[in-house]
């Protein structure tokens, strides 16, 4: 018989509704693991038992008197850049360290009102910035997988913990590529829904032009279930798309048989792919050949510069989304002699060496002699790629790719080359370029560490991209694995 912390959401959904088990029993069950592993992993920068076990008593109210959703009572993990009321929002920085929202982001509000258990806070690279957790303030998050390696970034935390049973759900935010990434280290699932599905009113802004929320899961089941809850239009956030909330009622009615994938060859046969991720991706390519699709290569030729385009544009955004954190409007506040010296104290003390190199960045692209040749040039070419994909997905239903050139990075391998290592975010950039919904997909092990495999469809069609991956998944037999640390 399976332990409570096995269960995906949807077989606990089942046996709560069933009153086989109860909201508080699952919640102790999730504070038992936290408490015992949590140090080894260190997913969670904060956990808040008494408010778990009220919100778990709330839910079996609900669940008592028959009110409950398909969600209640279901606990979740939340990313520390996503903004909780009355409970510490830090982004992993020393410059948020005593910062209490006094208000919840749209996301938790829509979480609360389904009777959802929220376990904690959890770690993340600094204001989302790297792709290995490493950039924490405090302490990284490790992968179950293998303790001596990163879960992924920036939203590590997220999957460490639904990876290591100790969340069944979490929510992360991605930039460019930051749920799908560490689902693809983790050897679980990460949606990022399109661009504007998801509020992101609440939502610590590293990149406004491409931050989205998403969910993690243990199956596409649970995916959908909490992206139904958590999209929907928001007017307090100007982004945010007149579209009904993601429906997963379609979600099992599909087929692999007759669909059509698109395989870019810039993703497919580039020497940054290690072998075992490749073997990987071409062993789960001729199972779907098996299942009835049909998969073209072709060629996507600016996603090449999809890195470097986005590293000018992300920083820049960044520049001037954190240049609220002064010490004055926003963050703790260093003592200083002379007020004029607040701002630059602050800032060069509080702020991590990452998030600094990013805002230095961003603010020279967006200098005066910079900003033509290297901020619109890169918003020119960021458009040449949204339209060379657009012109792949009139023709074929989805793009799929491996979701990262590599499988989990060594903790410390990063500082080696820390250019080299952001082209892990190769083949997950262009979706965010375009605002495209894509979903990362367990697609094997190699070496022993998971591999993920991406789908991308069409902007909007997020019930599409998990309908196919409900049928990956189904017709594949994939099933994530639980890993032993």
């Amino acid at each position: 018989m399976k332990e409570i912390t096995d269960l995906t959401a949807a077989e606990l959904s089942c046996k709560l509704q069933n009153k086989e088990i109860s909201a508080i029993e699952v919640a102790e069950s999730y504070l038992t693991n936290i408490k015992k592993n949590n140090d080894s992993l260190g997913a969670y920068l904060s956990t808040h038992p008494d408010i778990t076990r009220k919100a778990a008593e709330n839910a079996q109210n609900l669940l008592d008197k028959g009110l409950a959703k398909p969600l209640t009572g279901i606990p979740i993990a939340i990313k520390d850049n996503i903004s909780t009321k009355d409970i510490k929002t830090t982004c992993a920085s020393k410059l948020l360290e005593n910062y209490t929202p006094v208000f919840d982001a749209t996301v938790i509000e829509k979480i609360k009102d389904h009777g959802m258990v929220m376990l904690g806070k959890t770690n993340l690279d600094e204001f989302a910035m790297g792709i290995s957790n490493e950039n924490s303030a405090y302490f990284p998050a490790k992968n179950p997988w293998d303790l001596s390696r990163s879960p992924g970034g920036s939203s590590g935390g997220s999957a460490a913990a639904v990876a290591g049973n100790l969340a069944p759900l979490a929510l992360g935010s991605d930039t460019g590529g930051s749920i799908r990434q560490p689902a693809s280290f983790c050897g679980i699932f990460g949606f990022k829904p399109t661009y504007g599905r998801c509020s992101r009113y609440g939502l610590i802004a590293y990149g406004s032009s491409l931050d989205q929320i998403g969910p993690f899961a243990r199956s596409v089941e649970d995916i959908a279930l909490l992206a139904n809850a958590i999209s929907g239009n928001d007017h307090k956030e100007d982004t945010s798309l007149p579209q009904d909330p993601i429906s997963y009622h379609e979600m099992k009615n599909g087929s692999l048989k007759g669909l059509k994938f698109a395989v870019p060859a810039e993703l497919y046969d580039n020497q940054a792919f290690e072998e075992g991720v490749k073997t990987c991706f071409q062993n789960r390519l001729e199972n779907l050949r098996k299942a009835g699709a049909t998969i073209d290569i072709v060629h996507i030729p600016t996603i090449d510069l999809g890195v470097s385009c986005y590293y000018v544009i992300a920083t820049a955004e960044a520049s001037s989304n954190l240049a609220r954190f002064d010490g004055i409007r926003f963050g703790n506040t260093l003592p200083t002699r002379h007020h004029k010296d607040q701002v630059a104290l602050t800032r060069g003390k509080l702020f991590g060496r990452e998030v600094k190199e990013r805002i230095m960045i961003g603010t020279y692209v967006l200098s005066a002699e910079s900003f033509e040749a290297y901020y619109i040039k890169a918003q020119k070419i960021r458009a040449v790629m949204v339209g060379e994909i657009d012109h792949i997905l009139e023709n074929y239903d989805a793009i799929i790719s491996p979701t990262s050139p590599v499988t989990a990075l060594k903790i410390g391998e990063q500082n080696n080359d820390p250019v080299a290592s952001k082209l892990v975010d190769l083949s997950t950039i262009p979706c965010n370029m375009g605002g495209y919904p894509a979903i990362s997909i367990p697609c094997g092990l190699a070496n022993n560490l998971p591999v993920g495999m991406q789908v991308m469809t069409s902007r909007i069609t997020d019930e599409k991209t998990l309908q196919i991956a409900y049928s990956i998944e189904r017709e594949l037999n994939i099933k994530v694995q639980n890993p032993t640390y």
